[in-house]
């Protein structure tokens, strides 16, 4: 276990611990003064860090995905922490446990694996079936999606990630079609397995969460669309009427042109798609938002993707300050007690 990590830190702390590199680069103030910024993190989190003086010869020999060792102090910068390093260099793989820095899912992988198999399964439309076969049986992409996260800072940030929002997204996506019978629950379904598909190659998660060049220039949409495309001309007879709504769904989750969607959801499954998803990246993002100490007593910190602070419910009303059930006897009625009916009861 390193001596530090990025969710113990306080201001003016001096620290010296370890740290993985997640973004590197030298900057020059306005003055001209060259200074080098970067992102560090570890499985709790990631804080920025700069070096103004002697940084040159310990820049030269780190990069990005690099485990380094650091010393310095922690300041408070426009409400957000950040780290003033007095020194820093390349850490031995030998000082360090990979664990320490790789946030990942709780769950079991090869059980949820097992599970996006079952709900792939299950959908009884051929096409639709073998669509899901050609890119789950796909040997790049199998490995790939049991290992990405789901994002990099929004929601499921973590390592099996993807894997764990897909399957809670179907899980949804089932109770929902079972509420709405006219739904087309394969179309529905497959949209939730295959919608975030394209983040295995736009995503980066060998070490460090970033991007990839693909990522940056392209983005998981139009990713999952050309792949889509890809093993869709692979399916001798596949209906060109249904790629397009597959690729539909594909295009338009993120529901509004200023959330990146090129189309807008224009027919049901597309709709509740988009919801649903929304949904359980909120969920996501909540869930990370309250199991963090950041904040304070009754509030979360402030989160970026939801724009707002949440309130910690059993903080602000604790279980023993809630109103109590009455009791069983104060429920009971009085059968001896006059009623306007009982001289009529009475008569019968």
């Amino acid at each position: 276990m390193k001596p530090a990590y990025v969710a113990d830190l306080a201001a003016d702390q001096t620290v010296t611990t370890f740290f993985l590199v997640t973004e590197k680069e030298v900057r020059s103030t306005q003055n001209g003064k060259l200074y080098l910024r970067l992102e560090l993190g570890d499985r709790t989190g990631a804080i920025e860090a700069r070096m103004w003086d002697h940084f040159e010869d310990s820049a030269a020999t780190i990069a990005r995905d690099d485990f380094v060792k650091i010393q310095g102090r922690v300041e408070i910068y426009r409400n957000k922490k950040q780290l003033m390093l007095d020194r820093l260099r390349k850490a031995d793989a030998a000082e360090v446990d990979a664990e320490d820095f790789y946030a990942h899912t709780a769950e079991n992988v090869d059980q949820l694996w097992a599970r996006l198999r079952e709900l792939a399964e299950s959908v009884r439309d051929r096409w639709l079936h073998q669509l899901l076969a050609a890119v789950l049986d796909d040997v790049e992409i199998g490995p790939r999606m049991r290992r990405a996260p789901a994002a990099k800072t929004m929601h499921h940030a973590f390592l099996g990630g993807l894997l764990e929002h897909v399957i809670s997204l179907c899980e949804l996506c089932e109770v929902v079609a079972a509420r709405y019978p006219e739904t087309n629950r394969d179309l529905l379904l497959t949209g939730g397995i295959l919608h975030d598909i394209g983040k295995v190659y736009e995503l980066s998660y060998e070490r460090s969460l970033g991007y990839t060049n693909v990522g940056q220039l392209l983005g998981h949409i139009v990713i999952a669309v050309e792949l889509i495309g890809r093993k869709v001309c692979e399916i001798p007879g596949f209906p060109e009427e249904l790629s397009v709504l597959v690729k539909h769904m594909i295009l338009s989750h993120h529901g509004q042109y200023d959330f990146g969607s090129p189309k807008l959801p224009m027919f049901r499954e597309a709709v509740m798609l988009h919801y649903l998803d929304d949904l359980d990246s909120k969920m996501g993002a909540m869930r990370g938002l309250y199991a963090s100490d950041k904040g304070d007593q009754e509030w979360t910190e402030r989160s970026g993707a939801l724009e707002r602070r949440l309130l910690r419910v059993d903080k602000y009303l604790p279980i023993d300050g809630a109103v109590a059930p009455a009791e069983p006897e104060q429920l009971k009625f009085d059968d001896t007690a006059p009623t306007p009916n009982s001289k009529a009861k009475k008569a019968l």
